[in-house]
Order: C-alpha cells, then structure tokens, then sequence
C-alpha cells in the first residue's frame, strides 16, 4: 500500500481508544529491589522475584504507586482509595510466572480527562477510563540465532502505568495531540522519562469505524508504537485497511495487529482478547491497597505546575500568544529555559528568540533544548546587547550562529570581532552624505515621490558602513537629508 496523506474515508468515522503504557519512574521494580533501569546486559537486572522462583512472593513499591496517584491527580481524575492486584493469566515465553499481575475490577485510578489542541486552535476534551498499575513482561530476541530465541527478562517486573481513554479520538490528529499532551503532563510531574525510543511509552490503538451517529464498529488493536510518527501512520493504515473491506462488503475481525513502518501496513497478530478470556482473580500473594485521603491530599499539594497552568501563567503574566505559550510549555526544559531568558529581557523579544531563532538551530542539528550549546544565560546576554543597541538584529543573529558553533558568550565574540553597532550620528551622517552624493538620479526620483527607495539608500548605508551602523538612525537621518 502506498503512503497515505490526508486521509479522506469517504464518509466514515474513526473511533478509537487509546492504552498508553507509561513506564514508571523509580529506580526498583514493581515488585522487587531489581534496577529498572534501560539497558545492561541481558538478564542482568533480574531478581529471584522477576524470574518467579518457586516461593517468591511480591511486595508492592511504594514509588511507583505514589507515581501512579500522582498522575491520577494531575489527569483530574477519581483516586481510589481501595485497589486490588489481580493476575491475568496469558502465555508468554517471556512472562516467567505464566501471568501478570495488573489490576482489573479495582484499579487505582479511575476516570479522568485531558484537554488537547486541535489545528484549528480550538480546545477537546479526550475522557480518561482509568489507570493501573502493572508489570511488564521480558523480551524475546528472534534475530540472535538462526534456530533459537533467546529471553532477556532486565524488563520483567519494570513498573507500568497503563492509560485508558475512553473511545472519544476521532482522528489521527487528535491522537497524536492526546500522547502528545499525556507525555507532558507526566514530564512535568516526573512520572516517567516519555522515552518512546526506549519503550518508557509504548501505545496501543483500538479502532473501528462507523458512519457518523451509528453504533460502534468492530475494533481491532494495533500494539506496540512507539513514535508519535507511528502511531499516526498505523491509524490511518488501519482505518484505510478496514474502510475497503467493509466496502467490499466483508467484515471486520476482532484482533490484535501490529504495524509494519516499512510495508506500511498492519498485520494480524492473534485474535483479540475478551476480558474473561484472562481469568482475572485477586493476586492471594498481595494484599488490597487502601490509601488514606491524608496521603492523596499531601501529594496533591506537592504537585508541580502542570502544562495547563503554565501556559495560562505565560499568556498572562508574560502577554504571549496562545500558540507561543503552548510550543514553549510543550517541553519542560524550554520552558524553564524560557522564563530564564525572559527575566532579562522583554518576554515577546525572548519567546521570538527562544522560538524562531533557537529551535530553529536546534531542530536543524538534531539537538534538544537540554543539548542546546547556547545556555538560558547565553542567550539573555546576547538579548541585552540587542536591547542596548550594542549590536544590530542582523549582526545578533550572526553572533547566535558563533555562540551556537563555538560555545563563546555574546560579548567575548561581539568584542573579538568589533561588531559593535555604530550610533554616532555625524559617522553615519558622514556616510549618508556620500552615499547621496554619488547617487543623484536614485535621490531625484526619491523627491519626486517614489518613497519605496528609502529601503535601497538603507542597504548602501548599511553596507558601507559594514552592517555596523544602527538602522533607527540611518532611517532617521536619511528622511531628513533626502
């Protein structure tokens, strides 16, 4: 199948629901002292928990379920103060006890929401279902051996988040947003890294289709994207897939898929699974957990500035554009990095800087904000000289390009290379003279109205002037001497 772009389903709706596996960020397992942490060598973060040894019993990590409280509260979601651990019984050659332990009848979390941008700039609501802890299984490796698959079980028993919404995405736009917005609200609180290029959030997409106002398609499950990329690819993938086969008049099996980013396509995985097909019961090796309202209320009030707020403060405080705030809090560090810069400078000067100039750079060098050469520090310095008519527009983004290439500050590299900007007016008068001196025919058509050659006697000036003369002043000077 060729790559779809702009998806048109010829009268079809998508409806999709969204399973966001957060990985949790503590240093142990859910349910053991292991290391959670990415990497090592295989089977080396494993405890005799992990590897379900005869007799080993769970003991639940207080962490990770503060983390789990924590996002529920950040969500405006029902924190319930009463949860059991079931286990839900699957094979897998990588799931040691033979099962999960997740929650089902009981999670920690019940229903809450998230508010996403559209392109339009308008505002949805996406319902959250619920969140539950679990734990996640190893890894199986296919390509280590041409007769044989190898186990890794460092991700055994790695605490998850899993994040329901309620089937309210209508579009591969909307799910995007909606990952988008759920990443950052768990950076915010530190709940986890959001590193989808190493698993820490991995989304599974259930979809169907319908014509508008009907009842609810048949879904399938698409497993396991870790990209934003991905998972805009495999939706509309999958909804172009069963949009022909409902038009050729077959139907829709219910199933797990996964997604090919090279074929571009979706293939079925096994059938999908009921609830009841897991045999959920209460886990007898751990108790229910009962939380007190005192603890949920002390969580509650350790809970940093979310992205919502953020950006309410920065429209409010700092007079910014809604689209200005929200591409500035999309990101933690640059937001941090912005109000930085923004305590030396005018906050539309410096969201314009952060925004335009730097991101651009960053985004053309592949590096992030936390990568940036030029420091929060930096750039407000660099700002200053601007604010101060040191140096001009034109010659401060010269020097950004040195700073960014170099690591020098603003004033070591201005200094260096004698980029001060000129003010004296009789210099620039000096220049401006000769300039209309050795230009009659350009000055004659000037006075006779053609007022648009002011911007071609500006660039003489400037250029004779080495950049260095300030253009307020040649502006000035020019309209009183022509």
């Amino acid at each position: 199948m060729s790559k779809i772009t702009d998806i048109d389903l010829g009268g079809w709706e998508m409806v999709i629901g969204l399973e966001v596996h957060a990985q949790v960020s503590s240093a142990s397992k859910l349910f053991s002292g292991a290391s959670a942490a990415f990497g090592g060598k295989p089977n080396n973060h494993v405890s005799i928990v992990d590897a379900a040894m005869p007799g080993m019993l769970p003991i639940l990590n207080e962490a990770a379920l503060r983390c789990a409280v924590q996002t529920g509260l950040a969500l405006k979601a029902k924190i319930n103060t009463y949860s059991v651990f079931a286990r839900k019984n699957y094979f897998y050659a990588d799931l040691p006890q033979g099962y999960q332990i997740s929650q089902y009848e009981f999670p920690i979390v019940g229903e809450g929401t998230i508010e996403i941008t559209l392109d339009d700039g308008s505002t949805r609501t996406i319902g959250i279902e619920r969140l539950h802890l679990e734990q996640d299984a190893g890894k199986s490796m296919h390509d280590q051996h041409p007769q044989y698959s190898f186990i890794d079980l460092n991700r055994s028993g790695v605490p998850l988040m899993e994040i329901v919404s309620k089937p309210d995405v209508r579009s591969a736009f909307e799910a995007t947003a909606y990952v988008r917005k759920l990443a950052n609200i768990l950076d915010y609180i530190g709940a986890c890294d959001v590193n989808m290029s190493q698993g820490s959030l991995r989304t599974d997409i259930n979809l169907s289709l319908r014509r508008p106002g009907a009842e609810f398609g048949t879904r399938t499950e698409t497993k396991n994207l870790n990209s934003l990329k991905a998972i805009r690819q495999a939706i509309e993938v999958e909804a172009w897939r069963q949009k022909v086969v409902l038009e050729s008049g077959g139907t829709i099996d219910q199933e797990t898929r996964l997604f090919d980013p090279v074929k571009f396509e979706t293939r079925s995985l096994r059938s999908k699974e009921d609830a009841h097909d897991y045999r959920y019961f209460p886990d007898p090796d751990l108790l229910p957990v009962v939380i007190s309202e005192d603890w949920i209320a002390k969580i509650q009030s350790s809970l940093p500035e979310l992205p919502d707020q953020k950006i309410a403060r920065f429209q409010q405080e700092f007079g910014l554009s809604a689209y200005d705030a929200d591409v500035l809090v999309a990101d933690q560090a640059a937001a941090n990095f912005f109000e930085v810069v923004c305590a030396s400078t005018t906050p539309k000067i410096a969201a314009n800087w952060v925004i335009v100039e730097l991101f651009g750079r960053l985004n053309k060098t592949d590096l992030s904000i936390s990568d940036s050469p030029v420091s929060a520090q930096g750039l407000a310095e660099l700002l200053a000289l601007l604010e101060k008519d040191t140096i001009s527009g034109r010659t401060a983004k010269d020097v950004l390009d040195t700073m960014f290439s170099t690591g020098k500050s603003a004033t070591e590299i201005v200094k260096k290379q004698g980029l001060e900007q000129v003010s004296d007016t009789s210099a620039i008068g000096a220049i401006i003279d000769e300039v209309i001196a050795s230009n009659p025919g350009q000055v004659q058509q000037f006075r006779d109205g053609n007022e648009r050659l002011l911007g071609w006697f500006v660039g003489q000036v400037m250029r004779q002037s080495g950049g260095k003369a300030n253009p307020s002043i040649v502006n000035q000077l020019l309209k009183q001497n022509l």
